[in-house]
């Protein structure tokens, strides 16, 4: 090829990327805009610039998209890269977690939902007439093909609308949710197999149990080993690399070997991908702006242009022949009617509701994406001819435009439970929550009694939330750590986490997590070694070291440089009294000091956390000063109001107790002395663990008012600083 032809190529080939991206955006923001999937108006956008539309313009056509080998094998590349890229985005969005909580529903509707579709089209491609197979003699491998193509959901279809209804913590969403989610992953383990088949052009028994124990041993190291591997990559590249986007990269090669190794295997790379998006989606350190990088590149370049390429493979012409748009009625119908009954059956054997299993029938019947991928892979291999393709695609997209109608005039018919709305309540919760957006906890201790303290602290938080943890071993140049040879800061968060267990009904409530034990340098002071680990990532530091404070006092000068070397918010742990002395942080007895604001709501969730965690008892109490004769004088409603606002605090208090699962004591002092109020509280009951809240106050060293002062100076009990 000349260089002047190889520039042509490219520049058309940048025309069609912009022609793609820009049609495709336009239609899918036509789609958004009257509540369906933005995917449809991309698959029109391939429909629009294809022979459906843009064909009456032969010229346009031929010169925008030409038939020469070498502009086909560029797009067919950036398709080939869509299709892995799609893939690993619909595996990272699906939670198997929500399969646990309704897996007798989920799983019945996905067997029969599966097993319906499967085999009418199944049924239908050995029916099918010569003139719409692209090899006869193959028919068995369309066949396959064509059930496969009419069984499966789009998950990413029906996360879509039920989310738009807002149902999504509703027990039928969540049903849909699950069944989706094992419909997809079924799916394409099924379709593996049968890609297995095709490479061989025939049904071999030999081969077929060779694909089958291939796609079956793939899943489960992947699952156990595989899981393990791809959480330490994601982790090792977040906490050693320190150019831009290193986590992107160490996901996009993830994807990569994924799809080879599937692809060794005999089976599709199409698995790999979604397999690999399933793991990488499990990382327990895939931060939110990580996430939004990578969904950022596949919904703004891959997602437009894979569909809109989909789209240009149909031809819609062909409809006018009466033969084909027969089968075309004929396939959706099959689809639907098989995918909504099964559903409904598998809804009643999973001992939904009549009504419930309707709507689960009406919500699963979208195919959407899904459905466009496995047409495509089929068109690739042969094994679908180019008509059938476009009845598939047309398939996907009818039955994609009648699933949210149906399914919202179904979900109308369902009453709202009172289970239903405490879950909805729970989320809404969650969503500003400060405690559920925690990810990743940074543990900055030496091994006196106030490191360990924090170490089990830290372990009753992780593991009831699953939360990685770091232990950063420190020394505190004027440590008085015990020479009694206590655990080590690792082992003692791993007792807390232990203790989560224990003290839940089930095994299953707490989550024990990997804790990492970072090696800082021996000549790096404390707060050195925290600002290198704080780069890496965390929410939350606690600090255990002792001493706390100085001889005055106040908050020690070097642990107020490690505080501040964090840049972000702080847990200042110091162990006394009965903890110090050893005591299980299993029985903890918390006295959470409250003044209403914001850094104390989120001391409060801290605590509530810990008391929800371990199983203990929280009592919250609020210092009212006492109204004097001059507030008298000044404003008589003055006193009273005071008097509101902490019943006020108080009822807020109570309400988080509700979200954790914990019954919270109430107590209010009347007193101008708050400190003191707080210290006779701590001393008149068995309390072993205050936890307040503090914000830092400007100056040159570590200062949170008076009040936390005093305390932290006089408290005979240990103390739990949350200081955000």
């Amino acid at each position: 090829m000349t260089h002047s032809a190889g520039g042509a190529v490219v520049t058309v080939f940048i025309a069609q990327i912009v022609a793609l991206l820009l049609v495709s955006r336009l239609l899918g923001e036509v789609a958004h805009r009257l509540k369906q999937p933005a995917v449809i108006g991309q698959l029109l956008a391939g429909v629009v610039l294809g022979p459906s539309i843009l064909g009456w313009w032969p010229a346009g056509e031929q010169w925008l998209f030409p038939s020469a080998p070498a502009q086909k094998a560029m797009l067919d590349a950036v398709a080939q890269l869509g299709i892995l890229m799609l893939l690993l985005l619909t595996g990272m969005e699906t939670n198997l977690a929500i399969v646990k909580r309704v897996r007798r529903a989920a799983i019945g509707v996905t067997v029969f939902g599966i097993a319906l579709p499967f085999a009418g089209g199944f049924a239908l491609g050995q029916l099918l007439p010569e003139a719409l197979l692209s090899n006869p003699g193959a028919r068995l491998l369309t066949s396959l093909f064509l059930g496969i193509a009419l069984a499966i959901s789009s998950v990413k279809i029906v996360a879509t609308v039920i989310k738009q209804l807002n149902f999504t913590h509703r027990r039928v969403g969540q049903v849909l949710l699950a069944s989706a989610v094992l419909d997809d992953t079924l799916g394409w383990v099924i379709l593996a197999v049968i890609f297995g088949l095709a490479r061989h052009g025939t049904v071999d028994f030999a081969v077929l149990w060779k694909t089958v124990f291939g796609a079956v041993g793939f899943m489960v190291l992947s699952f156990t080993i595989g899981w393990r591997a791809v959480s330490f990559v994601i982790r090792w590249t977040n906490d050693h690399f320190q150019t831009e986007l290193a986590v992107v990269t160490a996901i996009l090669l993830i994807l990569g070997l994924f799809a080879l190794a599937t692809d060794g295997l005999g089976l599709h790379t199409a698995l790999g991908a979604f397999v690999a998006g399933m793991l990488i989606g499990r990382s327990p350190i895939l931060t939110t702006h990580i996430e939004s990088q990578l969904r950022g590149l596949i919904t703004a370049l891959f997602m437009p242009i894979f569909f809109g390429l989909a789209g240009l493979g149909t031809d819609f012409g062909q409809l006018r022949n009466g033969s084909v748009l027969g089968w075309a009625v004929v396939i959706i119908l099959v689809a639907s009617a098989g995918k909504f009954g099964g559903a409904l059956i598998g809804g009643r054997v999973g001992a939904l509701s009549w009504r419930e299993s309707i709507a689960v029938g009406c919500g699963m019947n979208a195919r959407g994406s899904t459905e466009v991928i496995i047409a495509t892979l089929g068109l690739s291999m042969g094994v679908l001819s180019p008509t059938l393709f476009t009845l598939i695609v047309l398939m996907a997209i009818i039955t994609t435009l009648i699933m949210p109608p149906t399914l919202s005039a179904a979900l109308r018919q369902i009453p709202l439970s009172a289970d239903e709305a405490r879950r909805l309540e729970q989320y809404e919760f969650d969503r500003g929550s400060y405690v559920a957006k925690l990810e990743r906890l940074l543990v900055a201790v030496d091994e006196s009694s106030s490191g360990q303290l924090a170490s089990r602290l830290v372990g009753l938080l992780a593991g009831a939330r699953g939360m990685p943890t770091t232990v950063l071993p420190v020394k505190h140049s004027a440590s008085v750590a015990s020479k009694k040879g206590g655990a080590a800061p690792a082992v003692a968060v791993a007792a807390g986490q232990a203790q989560v267990t224990a003290a839940s009904d089930t095994a299953a409530t707490g989550s024990s997590v990997a804790i990492e034990v970072a090696a800082p340098s021996e000549t790096s002071r404390p707060q050195e070694a925290v600002a290198v680990e704080a780069k890496k990532g965390f929410d939350l530091v606690w600090v255990g070291l002792d001493p706390i404070t100085d001889a005055s006092g106040a908050i020690d000068k070097e642990v107020g440089e490690l505080v501040a070397a964090f840049k972000g918010h702080a847990a200042i742990v110091t162990a006394r009294g009965k903890l110090a002395r050893g005591a299980k942080s299993g029985s903890l007895r918390i006295l959470l000091a409250v003044t209403g604001t914001a850094y104390s709501s989120r001391a409060a969730e801290i605590a509530l956390a810990l008391a929800h965690a371990s199983r203990s008892t929280l009592t919250a109490l609020y210092v009212d000063p006492e109204p004097t004769l001059a507030r008298w004088r000044q404003n008589l409603s003055g006193p009273l109001r005071a008097r509101r606002q902490g019943e006020s605090v108080l009822k807020d208090v109570v309400d988080l107790g509700v979200h954790f699962e914990t019954t919270v004591r109430t107590r209010i002092k009347y007193t101008v002395d708050a400190a003191q109020a707080i210290l006779n509280e701590l001393k008149a009951a068995p309390y072993n663990l205050l936890v307040m809240g503090v914000t830092p106050r400007s100056g040159e060293t570590l200062f949170f008012g008076a009040v936390p002062s005093i305390v932290l100076q006089k408290a005979p009990e240990s103390v739990l600083l949350i200081a955000t």
